[in-house]
């Protein structure tokens, strides 16, 4: 698709636990996925990868990361696309919730404000309290508001990571 054509801009999540095959380690499978993601769609802006600690029942640490893509596709067939790339790097959607994976691409954001749909809700409800979806997003998109709160990244990722006093 060529820069011309693209009329969205959306903000995505990627993470990996899982060493892959052909690609190695989980911060090379996400620099492999973010290879793939400009190839099909054009990144606009990509933050470093970072580490962090798993959630859920997984023990293995995740190397995660965001970026800014721009396409014309609407966000249910941007949603497709995304889970096309995640089963193309071997993701399965089954077993548990929050288990190891070979990679995880999530759509936070995108240009045309909050969406439910079938499926799919923008912004994604969970990413205000993930500082390993924050960091990475606010360090190459800190101006983007969250439609639901006003917020800009830059301050969603301020408030989740300020200091707070110890209980009494």
């Amino acid at each position: 698709m060529t820069a011309g054509a693209a009329r969205h801009r959306y903000l995505v999540a990627l993470g990996s636990n899982m060493r892959h095959p052909a690609f190695g380690s989980p911060r090379a499978v996400v620099d492999a996925a973010l290879i793939e993601l400009d190839r099909q769609f054009g990144v606009r802006a990509v933050s470093c990868v970072v580490q962090s600690a798993p959630l859920g029942p997984s023990r293995r640490r995740y190397a995660n990361a965001a970026a800014v893509l721009a396409t014309g596709l609407a966000p249910q067939d941007m949603l497709a696309a995304l889970q096309a790339i995640e089963r193309a790097f071997g993701r399965r959607r089954r077993g548990q919730r929050w288990g190891a994976r070979v990679l995880d691409i999530d759509l936070i954001l995108w240009s045309g404000g909050a969406l439910a749909a079938q499926g799919l809700q923008i912004p994604h409800p969970a990413f205000r309290e993930r500082r390993f979806v924050l960091e990475p997003a606010a360090a190459i998109a800190p101006c983007w508001r969250d439609p639901t709160t006003g917020l800009s990244l830059r301050q969603l990722h301020a408030r989740l990571t300020r200091p707070r006093p110890l209980p009494r």
